[in-house]
């Protein structure tokens, strides 16, 4: 990976993400986070032509690496939605969580893989009573309304009716920014006490 704040010339850069993708599997993740932020960040002075091979080189890469990079991918890529509709590979995180809740199994690894947090963050989630750590979660991680309303009512069925309504204004409330910008920061939280460990 490139060191924060060193800056390369276009066909240095370019040359160094080739290598890195030479370098097989171990490093596919650390290579596709380095293309997002480099193409959600692109320098004046880089080439256009670069920026296509940069495109392919993520969606390449991003279909190698396990689901909880992507969605990170996916909050990286949040301000360009046209660049992560081309690069990042079609999933319904929110049938995976469906299906999980319906079949009564670890719920909480599932929203843990599809967030991109730990266990322990997806447990913090679901504990919230009110539910609104799981709406800001959900629409952080850009799972429809209907979805998350299926989602909420499955992992806590005891939920009076007006509790339900309650969880879905909270979704509906949050804005999208705000909600990104949360999952964002509990994914840094997450990495860093992973880091301090």
């Amino acid at each position: 990976m490139t060191p924060k704040g060193i800056f390369m010339a276009g066909p240095q850069k370019l040359l160094h993400l080739l290598q890195l993708a030479d370098q097989g599997p171990a490093l596919r993740a650390a290579l596709a986070e380095e293309v997002a932020e480099l193409l959600s960040q692109w320098p004046a002075e880089y080439p256009e032509s670069m920026r296509g091979i940069c495109e392919a080189l993520l969606a390449r890469t991003a279909r190698d690496v396990n689901a909880a990079t992507r969605a990170r991918l996916r909050v990286q890529l949040y301000s360009n939605p046209e660049l992560a509709a081309r690069v990042l590979p079609r999933e319904s995180t929110a049938q995976t969580l469906i299906e999980a809740a319906r079949a009564g199994g670890h719920l909480t690894c599932a929203l843990a893989q599809s967030l991109g947090v730990d266990d322990k963050m997806a447990a913090q989630i679901f504990e919230d009573e009110t539910g609104a750590a799981l709406a800001v979660a959900c629409k952080g991680a850009n799972i429809e309304r209907a979805a998350f309303s299926a989602l909420a009512l499955l992992a806590k069925p005891g939920r009076d009716r007006a509790q339900a309504f309650a969880v879905l204004e909270a979704f509906d409330n949050v804005p999208m920014s705000e909600a990104t910008r949360l999952l964002r920061s509990w994914r840094d939280e997450d990495q860093h006490m992973r880091a301090s460990a």
